[in-house]
């Protein structure tokens, strides 16, 4: 099949121009317009528990991200820092939820458990110093109905593309009203917020550096390659489907969204979802990019020694220079 690529970014294009009609274009494909144009509702948060890891202060609350929907967040705030505090939103992808994050079991969150390696987003955060929100996502975790709190995006999925929208769509605007939080919180840096997730939770960090503008850091892990070359040609979950995205254009072109900001993109080197190569080729392609925007140095590539996961002692060195 041929595909248009309307939106590529070619060399000798205006940056900032590309990126106006690439970005509008790209949120009509998610069908983001009708989710954030909905009359805005207050948060709300409820407290549910608060408690202490040996990292510091962890609270979980409710949110309430729009009139129909209540969702659940982890506030983690280190010891080894002061106020105000850089933040990032951490996003669990394709697991039993955001429990992960805190390495604590979801039914007991007071009983460790063992994760995938370096699967405990919140902690790599917290011993590094920078708070963390951990979200859970839409049809994940606690937002499952399946048997094990495990997923169920295929049906998030079609129930969204019957009102022309996407789950994609609908986990980024959770993105943003957790951005809403943070801004409502004194203690939260407000110029220095960063997204962060493997696979699901990578693909939603992706896409969100792309589109939401009050994020300034962007760590997404194992989701990136070439669409035409992963998302098309592999088996994957129903919630990676854009309608039309191809026509659009490639990863490369998302991640170019997010330039001049810093962007640090992991991938595993044995990763068979989101093959390495196709992800060098794209990376190549979003470096014409950061170039064009003046900051061919803010867009770095980690291939971690392994699979579909997350890896972060390379990823945080890499991100900690753009402290």
């Amino acid at each position: 099949m041929i595909f248009r690529k309307s939106c590529r970014f070619q060399a000798g294009m205006e940056l900032l121009s590309w990126q106006e009609k690439a970005r509008k274009e790209l949120v009509g494909l998610l069908g983001m317009e009708r989710i954030f144009s909905a009359p805005g509702v207050e948060l709300a948060p409820q407290l549910i528990w608060e408690r202490r890891n040996q990292y510091g202060k962890i609270t979980k609350l409710s949110l309430q991200m729009d009139a129909d929907f209540r969702n659940l967040v982890y506030v983690c705030i280190p010891d080894n820092a002061t106020p105000p505090y850089r933040t990032f939103i951490c996003l669990q992808g394709h697991t039993t939820g955001m429990h992960n994050s805190l390495a604590v079991d979801i039914n007991d969150e007071t009983t460790p458990i063992e994760t995938v390696p370096d699967d405990d987003f919140a902690i790599g955060c917290m011993k590094r110093g920078i708070a963390a929100i951990c979200l859970e996502q839409r049809a994940f975790g606690y937002n499952s109905r399946e048997e094990g709190h495990r997923h169920e995006c295929m049906f998030h999925a079609m129930r969204a593309l019957l009102v022309g929208e996407t789950l994609l769509a609908q986990r980024i605007f959770d993105v943003d009203r957790v951005i809403d939080y943070i801004y409502s919180r004194d203690d939260l840096a407000h110029d220095s917020i960063g997204v962060m997730g493997n696979s699901g939770g990578g693909t939603v960090s992706l896409f969100s550096g792309a589109v939401l503008p009050r994020l300034t850091h962007v760590m997404p892990s194992c989701c990136f390659s070439s669409f035409e070359k992963s998302i098309y040609s592999l088996r994957h979950c129903t919630c990676n489907y854009v309608p039309n995205l191809l026509h659009w254009g490639e990863s490369s072109d998302v991640a170019g969204l997010i330039a001049p900001k810093p962007l640090v993109i992991v991938n595993g080197s044995q990763d068979l979802l989101f093959p390495l190569e196709a992800a060098k080729e794209q990376f190549s392609m979003l470096k014409n990019i950061y170039a064009a925007a003046g900051a061919e140095d803010k867009c770095v590539h980690v291939a971690g020694e392994g699979g579909h996961r997350f890896y972060a002692d390379a990823a945080w060195q890499e991100m900690l220079k753009f402290f």
